[in-house]
């Protein structure tokens, strides 16, 4: 059985975008991330000390490293760009290996 792949995005937002206004903006993108064969879950969460993390859920390596790709070759990517803070964004897949469900 193959493992699930978790792609793991964390990053601060530019000053003067506002929690908001970011949501808003990564639900442009919800239609993308659903059309793509492989896709089992996504998450976006922000902690107390200003940090987010997008977490989406892969079926597999390849599907999510192919997906990444063409992620920044759409219309919406320039503006998710200019809405985090240069330097701050930090992505990496990892393998899953356990995982509950409710």
């Amino acid at each position: 059985m193959r493992k699930h792949v978790a792609e793991i995005v964390t990053f601060k937002l530019e000053k003067g975008v506002s929690p908001a206004d970011f949501v808003a903006l990564m639900q442009r993108t919800e239609g993308f991330v659903r059309a793509q064969a492989g896709f089992v879950r996504r998450q976006l969460s922000q902690g107390a000390d200003g940090s987010w993390t997008d977490y989406v859920l892969w079926q597999d390596m390849a599907t999510a490293q192919q997906v990444a790709q063409e992620f920044m070759q759409q219309d919406f990517t320039p503006e998710v760009i200019a809405a985090i803070a240069p330097g701050s964004a930090h992505m990496r897949h990892e393998e899953v290996f356990w995982g509950m469900a409710p």
